[in-house]
């Protein structure tokens, strides 16, 4: 898509969001455009949906408006241009929403949004939003890693992988920094001050601190232990600030920030963070090699509802620990069926509803998203306003993961490099201990398993039976 068509994009979402005033925060993750709103009544979100470029909606804690992998970046930059540029007041359209209906519509919305402003929902969303961004770096250094992996396997370009080898580790080498730094952003701390207390962790001369009588290691506690380094430092920064006089906060309140959360890291977070760590790296891998046909079952057919309930952003730490500890996260590969067995669902919408002409168009146009990963489109569009083919979405990810996970228990190991893709688009990212022919045929194997199965158990059971 050309520079000025997501141009015309910002500009065609701007006034049916309520124009620039009513605009109050702008971000974006990798497949969505997030906006803080002040009102959103204002919102036209008929006309939203009814943009081929919007893949749907999702009104949660800021109001999301899906645009795909690429798109959402590009667009967020030009929206955010238009709102600098921008003297607009807000919506004429606001007008047109006052009285009854307007107010029962904005008791509504703000009764869903208290029921997703949970402490446990607001403090995974706050986590999420420390590793949300970081993801697009595990990306770019997971495609290079698995490249090198396959030149080394190869003996291809020995020359070359060296350097290769260094591009692809450098980042997770250092990733304890930027947790540490994203997470006093996140937590109103200042950034540079949650980097400098995080950059302990994986510091090489914290070989010399001795703890309980052994050496620390550097990266020991990895990004656990720089997310509670961080979140320390951000506690012990807000305390200085309250009783630090002005004239020696330049001083004091940094220097404070830096050494009581530095000693308790080196003494108390690193080990423990560790132990922590190392323990989700066993339970993963216990996990899988025991029950892993039951487990994939479980993962896969539960992601989908854990999406829809904000739970799935417990399981970023998860992921972003294993792929530091291991290289590749197990879990992944499993939870991707989901999206296959959502694909499934769909397909069978399309055939068992031919009449329903608007809905079979916007199966054709959010599938392509879907067989890459992208599943916001076809849930919210298709399978969860339906109801049924809802849950048969997941018994088609339920069975895709007991594919995955039952090579597991066998001794395949399947995962990915990073987190972000799924679907096909996880295929450059996939890791294994079988060789990449084997570990793209299983995954491949789970992905058909959750579109047949998918399919299959919403064609039977995915609609009421006609009397």
């Amino acid at each position: 898509m050309p520079s000025t068509s997501y141009a015309a994009t910002a500009a065609a979402l701007l006034p049916l969001v309520g124009g620039p005033a009513n605009v109050t925060s702008v971000a974006h993750c990798m497949t969505r455009l997030r906006l803080g709103l002040a009102d959103r009544t204002l919102v036209d979100e008929d006309a939203l949906r009814a943009l081929p470029e919007v893949l749907g909606v999702v009104d949660d804690d800021t109001y999301q408006i899906v645009l795909g992998p690429g798109r959402a970046a590009q667009v967020t930059a030009e929206f955010e241009a238009l709102l600098r540029t921008s003297a607009e007041g807000p919506a004429s359209r606001g007008a047109a929403s006052d009285g009854e209906p307007a107010a029962r519509a904005a008791a509504l919305q703000e009764a869903r949004r208290r029921r997703n402003a949970t402490p446990g929902k607001i403090l995974l969303r706050r986590v999420a939003n420390v590793f949300v961004p970081l993801i697009p770096a595990l990306i770019g250094c997971g495609v290079i890693a698995g490249a090198t992996g396959l030149l080394l396997n190869l003996r291809l370009l020995p020359s070359l992988t060296p350097a290769l080898t260094t591009l692809s580790s450098a980042f997770m080498a250092l990733i304890a920094v930027f947790v540490g730094h994203n997470t006093a952003k996140e937590f109103g701390g200042t950034p540079v001050l949650g980097g400098a207390v995080a950059a302990v962790v994986v510091y090489p001369g914290v070989a010399k601190v001795t703890v309980l009588g052994a050496a620390l290691a550097p990266g020991q506690g990895g990004v656990l232990g720089a997310l509670a380094a961080a979140l320390l430092a951000t506690y012990v920064e807000k305390w200085c600030r309250t009783w630090v006089p002005a004239t020696l906060d330049v001083l004091l309140t940094p220097t404070l920030t830096v050494l009581v959360p530095g000693l308790v890291t080196l003494y108390v977070l690193m080990y423990a963070a560790g132990a922590a760590a190392g323990a989700i790296g066993t339970a993963a891998n216990w996990l899988l090699s025991t029950t892993g046909a039951a487990a994939g079952l479980v993962l896969g057919g539960l992601f989908l509802p854990l999406v829809m309930l904000g739970l799935h952003q417990a399981l970023i730490p998860i992921h972003t620990t294993l792929i530091e500890q291991q290289g590749s996260t197990v879990l992944l590969p499993l939870l991707a069926m989901a999206g296959a067995g959502q694909v499934g669902a769909a397909l069978a919408v399309y055939v068992r509803l031919r009449h329903d002409l608007s809905l079979r168009t916007t199966i054709r146009s959010a599938l392509p998203a879907g067989l890459l990963g992208v599943g916001e489109p076809l849930i919210y569009g298709v399978s969860l306003p339906l109801g049924r083919p809802f849950l048969t979405a997941c018994v088609g990810g339920a069975a895709g993961g007991a594919f995955v996970g039952g090579f597991a228990m066998l001794g395949y190991k399947v995962g990915a490099t990073a987190i972000g893709p799924s679907g096909w688009a996880l295929f450059p990212l996939l890791a294994g201990n079988k060789g990449p022919g084997v570990t793209a045929a299983i995954y491949g194997g789970g992905l058909l398993t959750g579109y047949a199965v998918g399919f299959a158990a919403t064609y039977l059971f995915g609609f009421a039976r006609r009397t």
